[in-house]
């Protein structure tokens, strides 16, 4: 099931707020060297560009369909190329900046990402990074859920997305350990209304849910969206819906 850049974007307003609070942390740097590591539809990291005009950015996603028209955004200070977090990591450039706004959450086993992160930061560098809170967000934790209970786990072959988020502590001694200072670690609370469960659904649909429908089978996928939709409906049961969306911020200069 690939990305839509188009349902992703249907929520830009609720996704973009917390991009620009990472941005705000960004410090000034002439000529800055930057990476935004999952930048999608290269939009957002467009008016990271702008802020920074003399500098130089680069974004990645592995996604050639949220990347489908991100030549738009091309300007004389940034570009795009299609590749996974993983593929740069293993490549050896190192930036000023290296930035990522909702996309490490996909990568696993954090506490050895950040390692390979830190390393990508040139010296007086900033490593910035936003990811949801996914063992809080409840949207996340039903689909937990959902995907341990028959027939969907048979279905799945007994597939489970467990998030590899860590805790504030977790994330502000393994920047301490490697050497960062300046270090910002806090989670906040976005506060995002919709105007129905159908909404959340689709919020969630254009994410956090991707994984689950490319593990099922397409039997099963029906039965899966129409539970998952009922177990939203019987959590947020007030209308419009409030859903109170925790996310990490985190900034550290090495």
């Amino acid at each position: 099931m690939p990305w839509d850049p188009d349902k992703y974007n249907r929520f830009i307003n609720q996704r973009s707020a917390p991009f620009f609070d990472a941005m705000a942390l960004v410090h000034e740097k002439p000529a800055l060297q930057a990476i935004d590591l999952g930048c999608g539809t290269g939009e957002l990291t467009s008016h990271l560009a702008d802020k920074h005009p003399d500098g130089s950015f680069l974004g990645i996603d592995s996604s050639p369909e949220m990347l489908r028209d991100a030549d738009k955004y091309v300007k004389k200070n940034l570009r795009f190329e299609q590749r996974s977090i993983e593929q740069e990591l293993a490549l050896p450039e190192t930036y000023d900046l290296v930035f990522s706004n909702a996309a490490l959450q996909w990568v696993p086993d954090h506490e050895h990402l950040f390692a390979k992160l830190i390393k990508k930061v040139k010296p007086g560098g900033q490593l910035i990074a936003q990811m949801p809170a996914q063992h809080h967000n409840i949207a996340n934790r039903l689909l937990l859920h959902l995907a341990t209970e028959s027939p969907f786990k048979e279905g799945m072959k007994d597939f489970k997305r467990d998030s590899p988020v860590m805790s504030l502590d977790k994330y502000a001694t393994l920047l301490f350990t490697h050497g960062g200072t300046d270090l910002t670690v806090i989670e906040k609370i976005y506060p995002l209304e919709f105007k129905n469960v159908e909404e959340v659904y689709h919020f969630v649909g254009a994410t956090g849910m991707i994984p689950y429908i490319e593990a099922l089978p397409e039997a099963l996928t029906e039965s899966f969206i129409n539970v998952y939709k009922q177990r939203l409906a019987e959590h947020f049961n007030s209308h419009p819906v409030f859903y109170p969306f925790r996310r990490i911020l985190l900034s550290a200069t090495f």
